[in-house]
């Protein structure tokens, strides 16, 4: 039956299946495996642990460090903003006040010059009227004038002699008063 062995057994080879289940090394390997244990334990909590812990605690102080950066920046950014709208909101005003104090400058300094241009067309215009009526004046002294000597002549034309001057200007004196 040497054939019938398993493929996994070696000639001159351990037999009796897996070490670890054997029951005449089952307590040693037991024992051995408790210190591996505590060995490995002891090591982990001595060594690795604290080193892990450290480097969470030094990620964690970090992180609140960077978050309490970011509100800082926050808290001074918002106060920024409020400055700004703060010096917007004045500025503006400001322009307003120049603008309307510039917007009733130039409608005094356009009410003053519109003032003194009626002033002036006034004056003119009084001189006008005046140099009309003096000019009507004098065309009506000359109309007068021709129309006697236009009628004279006519009349003269028309009867044959010259009528007499104060006859002429009696006649044209109620015709011009109608």
């Amino acid at each position: 039956m040497a054939a019938e062995k398993a493929h996994t057994e070696v000639p001159g080879g351990h037999g009796g299946g897996f070490p670890p289940f054997q029951k005449d090394t089952f307590a040693s390997q037991l024992f051995w495996l408790v210190i591996a244990f505590a060995l490995l334990y002891v090591l982990i909590s001595k060594v690795a642990l604290p080193r892990v812990g450290s480097i969470i605690d030094a990620r964690r102080a970090r992180i609140d460090g960077d978050l309490a950066a970011a509100n800082q920046l926050k808290s001074s950014t918002e106060e920024a903003m409020a400055s700004y709208e703060k010096s917007l909101v004045e500025a503006r005003s400001r322009a307003q006040t120049i603008g309307n104090e510039t917007r009733d400058r130039l409608n005094a300094e356009a009410e003053k010059s519109r003032k003194a241009l009626d002033e002036q067309l006034n004056v003119k215009l009084a001189e006008a009227e005046k140099t009309i009526a003096a000019t009507k004046t004098a065309a009506m002294t000359n109309v007068r004038s021709i129309a006697a000597d236009a009628t004279g002549a006519i009349v003269a034309r028309l009867i044959g002699t010259a009528p007499a001057e104060s006859a002429v200007a009696s006649a044209l004196d109620s015709v011009l008063k109608r």
